[in-house]
């Protein structure tokens, strides 16, 4: 496959926005601005022309930047890592992006293998294998590819998770990813290791043929489906997450000794405390406040968060660092935590537990009358919290209930907390985060692991003082970096894609909502809309269009700043624990401060942060899915044994193949296939987030509440199948006869709510999802 080569414009001219898309897309190789500027012949000044009709196209959303260069949005790059997962009906093998951050159904690589007669010293690809395919679409689809193998990255490694089912001779195995389910593997005789019928275990793929089951042999049992851990189990082998510590780390941690009061301020008599769940297991924040005495400040408070010092702990390049950075973050499921760090550090060491010492990095800001911070002070310090607290805890004691330990804290500590967050909550609804309402459910298990309820949690003040009080430290943090010229880890959530918005403008106007078509892009325009909607049907639905549109929120080096919060500069600094882009941050910051030895290296690159970031990127999105899939799959289990019940849920997702329900009790996520609905033929309208049936007009959009039917639960993969028992919205918009209560029309009068037309010079965002950062592991920034 060959590039193909573009006449040169005219002299001092630039090649149109057609025609360089039409040479990206026609692209085999790595397209950069370089690249067009050579095959174009452009030089000198004109440059500078290129550099922003590029910039113009790629915010209009027609072309994505990506690490191989610009790419045709939606498509793949020339090359792409990916896995090598199926065969199709012709026996040929396929492959998916190993990752794939675009929006609709994943791309499809058919392999064309090597000509016959062709010798290859390289090894044949097969199924399981990680490979790196240079890739070409199919004419006329958009998801489609064909592909040849450049180079084949780890042989014969395929890791299969499924349930063992015995028979008379050897077994099989029931793959437990829903895309993997009704693929069976043959598990031949004597290769069943220790595996007993129903147990959940590790399979790798060691024979496959042209037709017929491939075959595997058992290397792992993991577990009885009957014990309560085998769900998260599942996850965590599914999506590689490292769980079990390497016996250097562990080593490394059990050896580390305390460190003293040296070289640090003795802050061990401030009223420090902790404010948590009460299940917590490890406490990385402390807060206190008190009045300012400055009298050129009155009214004014010294705010202080006290995080815990890792960094003193865990040191550049040792075991314990390298193993962080694999993990990335803490992962957390319902019936257990995996640590970013030992317990011995996490637990223990790192824990800012009650009337104990512990070192800490602690920033003091001083903050006015109206909530603004006027100044702030980096600190490495020993302290010893005064109390632990749950959030429930400390909110009744400031509503007039305070119990035996809060009692004493109530006048000296609580009420000097709750004041300055009160004066802080004005400085942020000032600044008008973005303020989506979607409840977080919470699934509470019985003592065998069972699901016990779906409950959720009560969002106290407590909770919103802790977050902002994260916020502002996480700001400080930043703000001192920049300052002092250091590198860093930013926390950044881009504005939403151009292309975004335009969707969003075209659903807002199917129910009387106009999005105006300039200004500077702001979260206040999507708050006006969301209280607009508050109180009408239209509520959820909006609120998950909104959040739709939004960029996911990623590590960088390069500041982005924080759309969702508002805020020009954003690091994590908070939860060093178990975030590793927190404990970059700390070292930074003891370099900048000339607080101690353990800081960042010298020899810290932007380039070897952003390596990092992107790393942690994908960790974070990797925690995300297993501990959403666990969830899945632990409610599925729940309602195996009511197959037949009928639920009222609401739809939260709309494809070509149908659509997703997700239940009112239990927030569980369910499929209805389209070919199962009413007597219709429904397509996909992409700009309504609906399904429209050809004949009848019947619809049925995202956020519509709907009654279904539970029709198959498949525990193990934890997947739903529904049958919809209500009739869709007419083409007025209202239900059909005899469905359920008819929805109301949309007003024809059009109210505008600017401004929307985005006038970032920051280029397109991150690939868009769900992560705003509104909330991740409590209130914790």
């Amino acid at each position: 496959m060959t590039r193909r080569t573009k006449p040169a414009p005219a002299a001092g001219a630039l090649p149109s926005r057609e025609t360089i898309l039409a040479f990206i897309a026609d692209s085999t190789e790595k397209i950069g601005k370089r690249e067009i500027a050579k095959a174009f012949d452009i030089k000198g000044a004109d440059r500078i022309g290129l550099k922003a009709l590029l910039k113009e196209i790629e915010e209009d959303g027609a072309i994505e930047r990506g690490r191989g260069g610009f790419a045709k949005a939606g498509r793949l790059p020339p090359v792409v890592l990916a896995d090598i997962f199926s065969r199709d009906r012709d026996g040929e093998l396929v492959a998916r992006p190993a990752q794939w951050d675009g929006e609709g159904e994943t791309p499809r690589i058919t392999l064309q293998m090597p000509r016959a007669g062709r010798k290859s010293n390289r090894p044949a690809p097969g199924l399981g294998d990680r490979a790196l395919i240079r890739v070409e679409p199919e004419a006329g689809s958009a998801t489609r590819y064909t592909g040849r193998v450049i180079k084949v990255i780890g042989k014969n490694k395929a890791e299969v998770i499924g349930v063992y089912r015995a028979g008379r001779e050897g077994g099989r195995l029931i793959p437990v990813e829903k895309r993997s389910q009704g693929r069976e593997i043959e598990i031949p005789p004597g290769e069943e290791g220790e595996a007993r019928d129903g147990d959940l275990v590790s399979v790798s793929v060691e024979r496959e043929t042209r037709f017929g089951l491939p075959r595997g042999r058992v290397r792992d049992r993991l577990g009885s489906l009957g014990s309560e851990k085998a769900v998260s189990l599942i996850a965590l082998h599914l999506h590689n997450i490292p769980h079990v510590f390497a016996k250097e780390t562990q080593a490394e941690a059990d050896a580390v000794k305390e460190v003293g009061l040296k070289g640090r301020e003795d802050w061990r008599d401030q009223p420090l405390l902790t404010i948590d769940p009460p299940d917590a297991k490890d406490h990385d924040d402390a807060v206190m406040a008190e009045p300012d005495p400055d009298p050129k400040n009155e009214g004014g408070f010294i705010v202080t968060v006290a995080i815990a010092d890792v960094a003193a702990y865990v040191r550049p390049g040792s075991a314990l660092d390298r193993e962080a950075l694999l993990r990335g973050n803490s992962v957390y499921f319902p019936d257990r935590v995996v640590p970013m760090l030992p317990e011995r550090i996490s637990n223990d060491l790192c824990s800012l537990r009650e009337d104990e010492d512990r070192p800490a990095l602690a920033v003091r800001m001083v903050i006015d009358a109206g909530g603004v911070k006027r100044r702030h002070s980096f600190h490495r310090v020993m302290m010893r919290s005064r109390a632990k607290l749950a959030y429930a805890q400390a909110q009744a004691a400031i509503e007039g209930r305070p119990d035996d330990k809060t009692a004493p804290l109530l006048e000296p500590v609580l009420r000097p907390l709750y004041a300055a967050y009160e004066a802080m909550k004005a400085a942020r609804d000032a600044r008008g985060p973005l303020a989506l309402d979607l409840p977080e459910r919470k699934v509470l298990l019985k003592p065998d692991g069972a699901v016990d309820r779906v409950i959720v949690p009560e969002r106290l003040e407590a909770h919103r003082l802790i977050e902002e009080f994260m916020i502002q430290a996480n700001v400080a943090a930043a703000e001192t970096l920049e300052a002092a010229k250091s590198p860093l880890i930013y926390r950044v959530h881009d504005e939403p894609a151009l292309e975004k918005m335009r969707a969003l403008g075209e659903v807002l106007a199917s129910i009387g909502i106009k999005l105006p078509k300039d200004g500077v892009l702001k979260p206040a325009l999507f708050n006006r809309i969301l209280l607009s909607v508050a109180e009408t049907e239209h509520s959820i639905f909006i609120n998950e269009v909104i959040l739709r549109s939004q960029a996911q929120a990623v590590y960088s080096s390069q500041n982005l700043g924080h759309f969702g919060l508002n805020l020009r500069r954003y690091a994590h600094f908070t939860s060093p624990i178990r975030r590793y882009a927190d404990l970059i941050v700390h070292r930074a910051l003891i370099s900048a401060g000339k607080l101690g030895s353990d800081g960042l290296p010298s020899d810290t690159t932007v380039g070897m942060l952003e390596a990092i970031g992107e790393q942690i990127s994908g960790a974070e999105r990797r925690a995300m899915a297993a501990e959403r899939e666990t969830i899945d799959r632990l409610i599925a289990h729940h309602l195996a044994d009511r197959v037949g019940a009928t639920f009222t849920g609401r739809i939260s997702g709309v494809t070509r193949a149908g659509l997703f329900v997700k239940l009112d009790d239990t927030g569980a996520d369910g499929f209805v296939p389209a070919a199962t609905i009413g007597a219709d033929f429904y397509r996909h309208d992409e700009t309504r987030h609906a399904l429209v049936g050809d004949r009848t007009g019947e619809t049925f959009r995202l956020g519509d509440n709907v009654e279904v039917k539970l029709v198959e639960a498949a525990a193990v993969a934890g997947a739903l199948r529904f049958e919809i028992l209500s009739e869709g919205r007419s083409g007025s918009g209202r239900k059909g006869p005899g469905g359920r209560p008819k929805f109301h029309k949309a007003k024809s009068k059009t109210t505008s709510y600017g401004p929307p037309k985005s006038t970032s010079k920051r280029g397109k965002p991150a690939t868009a999802g769900r992560n705003t950062d509104r909330r991740h592991r409590g209130s914790r920034g």
